[in-house]
């Protein structure tokens, strides 16, 4: 038993130590959060809603469209009811969405953008990708390929509207309103030119 003390102690100071430091450096220290990954700061978006009751009895005379910027979300809808509640990504600081009253201007099943989209080559190989027209000048033997806007709803004469795009969880656009494919689907179908949109601004 005597021989063993000596064994305790220091077993018990590495014990203290190792309690000490986890003190010391594994919890934040106070007013400090952890440091958030960028997953976590994303927001993660309800996927589309269909009412399929109402969805098989609408018309395109009877239907209207609210874009909220602040909830992320586009409704189509019959009076006070919710046809397909889907997720959106609206335009991003500096590109923001136009809000107010507005209808579909033209339908476009397969529309591509004048302003955003790639410089190519001969082949159709990506030489530089995401540019602007605005500002970006084209390589010596390429030339400008538009991004695809599948399923397009023109809003604006100046080139916004909604159609199939990339959500990553906030507004990122150049001003459209992005949808997931099958969203932007069923508002092509049942829209017609002519139907109202109502954007709701974000403040």
């Amino acid at each position: 038993m005597i021989k063993r003390f000596p064994k305790l102690i220091v077993a018990n100071a590495i014990l203290f130590c190792a309690i000490a430091a986890d003190a010391q450096f594994g919890r934040p220290k106070s007013g400090l959060q952890p440091m958030k990954s960028a997953v976590d700061l994303i927001k993660k978006q309800a996927p589309l809603r269909v009412d399929q009751a109402l969805l098989a009895k609408i018309s395109p005379g009877d239907i209207h469209v609210i874009v909220s910027l602040a909830k992320q979300r586009a409704y189509l809808m019959v009076g006070e009811e919710i046809v397909v509640d889907s997720p959106i990504s609206s335009g991003k600081q500096g590109h923001s969405s136009p809000g107010g009253n507005m209808h579909i201007l033209e339908k476009d099943p397969n529309h591509h953008s004048s302003l955003y989209g790639d410089f190519v080559d001969s082949s159709g190989r990506i030489v530089r990708a995401g540019v602007s027209l605005h500002i970006d000048a084209a390589p010596s033997g390429t030339h400008f390929q538009g991004a695809a806007m599948k399923w397009f709803m023109r809003l604006t004469d100046e080139g916004v509207g909604m159609h199939v795009g990339i959500l990553p969880g906030y507004p990122a656009s150049h001003g459209c309103i992005r949808m997931p494919s099958d969203g932007a689907k069923l508002f092509y179908d049942h829209v017609k030119i002519g139907t109202p949109v109502e954007v709701q601004p974000a403040a």
